[in-house]
């Protein structure tokens, strides 16, 4: 037996040493070796020895695990992996990865998100917003836009372009403003609440178009000659992707160009490319001067290179360029911004009109990319803040202003529903701008995070306005100078569609991206397994498995404890959502490997999955941004309801969509355990209760600071002959006789007063002195303010014929 004994820790040794045995492996096989050695070879010994050494040590030595497991793994991972295009390779490149990698990882990192800077405005930026946006504002009438002039008025245009509202993201020394995403993003929102025309106008030059494309990729002349003149709104910029054939699809983009020589401005032989294209959905396209056009380029003769094929290209091109075609206006959904086709035939163009010269040539979808990463975050984000803020406000406003069966109708139960949701989804997505807009202003580009925002705000917002629709009722639906929702309800598919349509976003971007930017190992075996590194694919490999066999065990603790235990930042308010977004992560990033392994390359077309996936982690991460917000205003007591409402939901609309993923999965006995481990003891989370939703809605109904602070930063104002001045004029008058009415409803519940007209029973009141004198006043003033807020426009026929003319 001794010298088995030894023979044994002759192997180890050598295995340790010559074979990269793992010293805990070597620790275990030490100690059977003893066992062995004190109780000889029993039935029980041999069976741990064989087991050893037929399981325990192949999966350890990594040579023989490269062989059995890794090769055979490779092959078929390699086998498995869908078919990826280089545009879909250059979208995956863009940006970086930030708070929802932490998320993939099933254990985030709280310290990331806690030491993210709080966003802040400088004294120059807020004083711009004081100043130009706050003029600008007044200077807006929405229904004179949309309705009488179909376009802003010429004193709006030239007032945008000398102030350089469209020069936000250009830098000083060009002649811009140089504002910080944060500055952008506040701007926005407070245009976007007084008009979409206005904001659309303004934010276009400033996201991705080609002021952001140059002051990344341009030549040093190209930005001295284009920054300033773009800056001062001497030119007007559009970017030209979008065509007929090809939308959410660029690689079937049919727009050509081709590398020759021609005849430019009087010269012969030029190197240049000849354009034909035709595009539409075109921002600004009717009144550019600059064209950023996107194209694929083709050099058949090779004069710039050994590629015939170069790739899709973009390049400026002022559209008094002969062969520059700009077409009729486009009329989406009644709203005034310009946006209309345009084309070109056999326009010749020199070569260094490509942004950034010939050296860029055939990157101009990465350059995209790149630019959304970032840009997709702010623009569309904001405007639809900026719409929930706007809705949210005067929505609330209206719910106490208006009565039915003698009470405002905030206080009924079937309005305090949607109340409550139009302001805690609010909280929502302003707690998802600000925070996002921090992480970019210190330099993040997460294209995931900036992809989630596009979409969750944008239809948040769409359900907000759908709220406050159905609140206002006949006063929503009649359209005219009065009506402030209307516009806004009806251009909100628009938000929905650009920029990526949000059907395409949620179910093959934010995940399908995600899944492989943010997975902790993804990415690093699919780079292995195309380089054949196989050493390099084995050792991810195994990080992988011990990853999921982790987050397996972690799902059955933080099921079974629900994450009590769970080490988390926060207070006692919100040390629960901490834990409980620190549970779902976990779960997430184990159904996520689950799915993967089943699914493989197939996973890419199963959107339906892809999308609730997309649903998960969106919500993580909106939850996730409401306590970091929460945290970053001080933790104020009035502000509890708004946090608890969105954590809430966001919590269980996350918890939802990842049990809506196990009826999709394949290999069922397997998926019930998967269950079962992720939820023990069943669903624990719910939505808000109806107590919640109480003092939610509530707040939408009082004057009280923590309703400004809800709508904080857009145009607000107190005109009697205002659409939405009306409103604070009322609202405020309202409150303010309240206190009288209170009196008199007493008085009649102890039939010291009548029930009847108003006026007879206000008379009365100071008659028996039940109210006093500057009381009646203003309860007399409140109803007057009341019937303005109420009333609706109407047109003669004459009138409504006279604006098809």
């Amino acid at each position: 037996m001794f010298w088995l004994f030894a023979l044994l820790i002759i192997l180890w040794s050598l295995l340790y040493y010559k074979a990269s045995l793992p010293w805990t492996t070597l620790a275990i096989g030490l100690l059977l070796s003893g066992y062995i050695l004190v109780n000889g070879l029993t039935p029980f010994s041999t069976s741990l020895l064989i087991f050893f050494l037929l399981l325990f040590i192949p999966f350890n030595i990594p040579f023989i695990r490269r062989q059995l497991v890794s090769r055979p793994m490779s092959r078929l991972m390699k086998a498995s992996l869908p078919v990826m295009s280089q545009t879909e390779q250059e979208a995956l490149e863009a940006g970086n990865t930030w708070w929802e990698a932490e998320l993939f990882s099933g254990n985030p990192n709280w310290k990331i998100l806690q030491d993210l800077p709080v966003a802040r405005l400088t004294e120059e930026e807020q004083a711009f917003i004081d100043g130009p946006v706050e003029t600008l504002c007044e200077m807006l009438d929405d229904w004179d836009i949309t309705h009488n002039l179909k376009d802003l008025p010429k004193e709006v245009w030239d007032y945008i372009k000398t102030q350089k509202f469209c020069g936000m993201i250009i830098p000083k020394h060009y002649g811009g403003l140089d504002f910080s995403d944060t500055a952008h993003s506040e701007i926005v929102m407070k245009i976007s609440s007084r008009s979409s025309t206005a904001a659309v106008t303004v934010m276009v030059p400033n996201s991705l178009g080609p002021a952001k494309l140059l002051l990344a990729y341009g030549t040093e002349q190209q930005k001295d000659y284009y920054l300033p003149r773009l800056a001062s709104g001497e030119e007007i910029p559009a970017f030209a992707l979008t065509g007929p054939q090809a939308g959410s699809d660029a690689s079937a983009m049919p727009d050509t160009g081709i590398v020759c020589r021609g005849a430019f401005e009087g010269r012969d032989k030029v190197l240049g490319i000849r354009l034909n294209w035709e595009k539409r959905y075109i921002t600004l396209g009717p009144v550019a001067t600059v064209l950023g056009l996107a194209f694929k380029l083709y050099d058949p003769d090779k004069l710039i290179g050994d590629k015939e094929n170069i790739g899709i290209t973009v390049a400026l091109i002022p559209t008094n360029t002969p062969g520059v075609s700009i077409g009729r206006r486009h009329f989406p959904l009644d709203s005034a911004f310009q946006n209309g086709p345009n084309w070109g035939k056999d326009v010749f163009i020199p070569m260094d009109w490509i942004i950034g010269g010939v050296a860029q040539a055939g990157n101009g979808w990465k350059m995209l990319m790149q630019s959304l990463a970032t840009g997709r975050a702010i623009s569309l984000p904001a405007l639809s803040v900026g719409a929930a803020k706007f809705t949210c406000r005067n929505t609330g406003a209206y719910a106490r202003i208006r009565k039915q069966f003698k009470l405002p109708i905030g206080e009924l139960e079937g309005i305090e529903e949607p109340l409550s949701r139009m302001a805690g989804e609010t909280y929502i997505l302003n707690a998802a701008r600000t925070v996002t807009t921090a992480a970019l202003d210190s330099g993040e580009k997460p294209a995931v995070i900036s992809a989630i925002l596009k979409y969750e705000l944008t239809e948040r917002m769409r359900r907000i306005v759908n709220d406050g629709m159905d609140i206002h009722g006949g006063a929503g639906i009649c359209m005219g100078p009065k009506n402030y929702l209307g516009r806004l309800y009806q251009v909100i598919p628009v938000s929905i569609t650009v920029e990526g349509a949000n059907i395409l976003t949620r179910t093959m971007m934010i995940f399908g991206q995600g899944a492989i930017r943010c997975h902790p190992y993804i990415q690093k075996e699919i780079a292995a397994i195309q380089q054949n590194n196989l050493p390099e694919f084995d050792k991810i490999l195994f990080r992988h498995l011990g990853f999921f066999m982790h987050n397996m065990a972690a799902s059955l603790w933080l099921g079974l404890t629900n994450a009590r235990f769970h080490d988390v930042p926060g207070d006692k308010d919100t040390r629960r959502y901490y834990r409980q977004i620190a549970r779902l992560s976990v779960n997430f990033a184990l159904l996520a490997d689950f799915a993967m392994l089943t699914l493989g390359g197939t996973l890419k077309r199963r959107e339906r999955i892809s999308g609730r996936f997309a649903d998960a982690l969106s919500n993580l991460y909106l939850c996730s941004c409401v306590l970091k917000y929460y945290q970053d205003q001080g933790c104020l007591e009035d502000d509890a309801p708004l946090l608890h409402w969105a954590c809430r939901q966001t919590i269980y609309r996350a918890q939802q969509s990842l049990r809506a993923i196990f009826w999709k999965l394949p290999l069922r006995p397997l998926v019930w355990l998967l269950r079962t481990l992720i939820f023990p003891t069943g669903k624990p989370y719910s939505p808000p209760s109806d107590r919640l939703i109480h003092e939610t809605a509530s707040l939408l109904l009082a004057d009280m600071p923590v309703r400004d602070r809800l709508t904080h930063g857009i145009y607000i104002n107190s005109k009697a002959d205002d659409a939405t001045g009306r409103i604070e004029v009322a609202f405020k008058a309202v409150l303010a006789a309240a206190p009288g009415e209170t009196k008199i409803r007493h008085a009649q519940k102890q039939k010291l007063l009548p029930k009847g007209d108003d006026s007879t029973i206000i008379a009365e009141a100071l008659t028996q002195n039940i109210i006093t004198q500057q009381e009646a006043d203003l309860i007399a003033h409140s109803e007057q303010a009341r019937l303005a807020a109420i009333t609706v426009d109407d047109f003669s026929p004459e009138e409504l014929l006279s604006s098809r003319q």
